[in-house]
């Protein structure tokens, strides 16, 4: 089978961010089957950009073939972002004929960072008599509209919602993150039985061992801390509005007398308010370091005892659950999780692996690092062993790959 993925943000391990669709990939073509992902030459997740000369390049990476279409560079959420969204649409439709020609697709799975890729999708699945599948990571243009408090009568939006409904009506299956979506994409145009939740996973080879090198020194830091006597309470990710980390900070604040070190690994552009706050609140007990290779998450994640995850409070959005990669990474560490996250999912509770509190609010948070510092080592580590076996069973993408053919029927 020939599999098409159009995916505007796309990575890879030689480019970074987003991860899902090369793992996917791999797997399908380790299956037999081929598999090309369309992605845009400018992606705010891109720690390296590809080298894209005219108007569009193509590489191979590990078996999987990557198109990148040339569009606009863009700073921050404004108009240039959007302009690059729409970019990257456009730009499918003079290449949906070579695209196609050349590949021959069987299987179009048009991913929704954004919905205005769906007409080309949709016109590249039509003349090649392909299955159409469209896969819903996030509801746009309804984060738009809650996060962002755009109102919905403006001409992008109505543009976005346009765009959300004719994907539901024209695919043939819709692949959702969120497994309490179904309902919300039934009102905006999706027939029954189209629905699939597939969620984010890992790929568990990475985990067979892991690469300490990029991490020496974060893991070293965190060798000294333990020296002291100090149990470590780690994140890792983007330091973004949306990870309610101010929240961590209060907890870690209130918390100054009692042997716990805060570690937040990453960036973001929250991470310079937040040391600000940490410095002009006097706070020994917190360490920013810099993000890591990803490859080397596995070895920092086991320098770490507790790990924590919050976002900000948001019941419309956040009500139709969630797959964040960080806690599916932090449960695959068999370490003990914090949950700050009120969701319509919550893999902490399912799995048992920690303790879920109310989102921001840092008395919560402080409390559960202090219940969780009062077990003995053997204890946290059960608690996390949990979470592991869990990930195992639910988010190997060995087993999530072959759930898009099932989905597509």
């Amino acid at each position: 089978m020939n599999i098409l993925v159009i995916n505007h943000y796309a990575g890879s391990p030689r480019h970074g961010m987003e991860y899902r669709h090369f793992y996917l990939a791999r797997e399908w073509t380790r299956l037999g089957h081929r598999v090309c992902i369309v992605a845009a030459s400018q992606s705010h997740l891109h720690s390296r950009k590809p080298l894209v000369s005219g108007m569009m390049a193509n590489e191979e990476i590990e078996g999987v073939r990557y198109f990148w279409l040339k569009t606009p560079k863009y700073e921050g959420n404004g108009i240039g972002r959007a302009l690059n969204m729409l970019g990257f649409s456009l730009m499918l439709t003079p290449f949906k004929s070579r695209i196609a020609g050349r590949f021959r697709p069987d299987l179009v799975i048009a991913s929704c960072p954004h919905p205005f890729v769906i007409y080309a999708a949709s016109r590249i699945a039509r003349a090649s008599g392909a299955k159409l599948l469209f896969e819903v990571r996030d509801l746009w243009p309804l984060t738009l509209t809650e996060l962002g408090g755009i109102p919905p009568g403006h001409p992008f939006i109505v543009m976005m919602q346009k765009a959300e409904d004719f994907a539901y009506r024209v695919s043939d299956a819709i692949i959702s993150l969120m497994p309490k979506a179904e309902g919300y994409m039934t009102r905006h145009g999706m027939a029954s039985g189209k629905f699939a939740y597939i969620p984010n996973g890992i790929d568990v080879t990475e985990w067979d061992g892991g690469e300490a090198a990029g991490a020496l020194g974060h893991i070293q830091a965190l060798s000294r801390l333990k020296q002291e006597g100090k149990i470590i309470v780690g994140f890792t990710g983007s330091h973004g509005f949306g990870n309610a980390l101010d929240t961590l900070i209060e907890a870690a604040a209130s918390l100054h007398s009692y042997p716990v070190a805060f570690a937040l690994v990453g960036h973001g552009p929250e991470k310079a308010k937040l040391q600000c706050r940490a410095l002009d609140m006097g706070l020994k007990n917190v360490t920013f370091l810099p993000p890591v290779p990803k490859a080397s998450v596995p070895k920092l994640l086991e320098a770490m005892d507790i790990l924590y995850i919050g976002l900000k409070k948001n019941k419309s959005l956040h009500g139709f659950g969630i797959s964040p990669n960080k806690l599916i990474d932090y449960m695959m560490a068999g370490k003990p999780v914090i949950h700050a996250v009120n969701a319509g999912n919550d893999m902490v509770s399912d799995s048992g692996c920690g303790i879920t509190v109310a989102p921001e609010e840092p008395e919560a948070a402080a409390q559960a690092v202090i219940k969780m510092t009062g077990m003995t080592t053997d204890e946290r580590n059960i608690m996390g062993s949990k979470g592991k076996k869990y990930v195992l069973a639910n988010h190997d993408y060995r087993v999530l790959a072959r759930r898009f053919f099932e989905a597509a029927g």
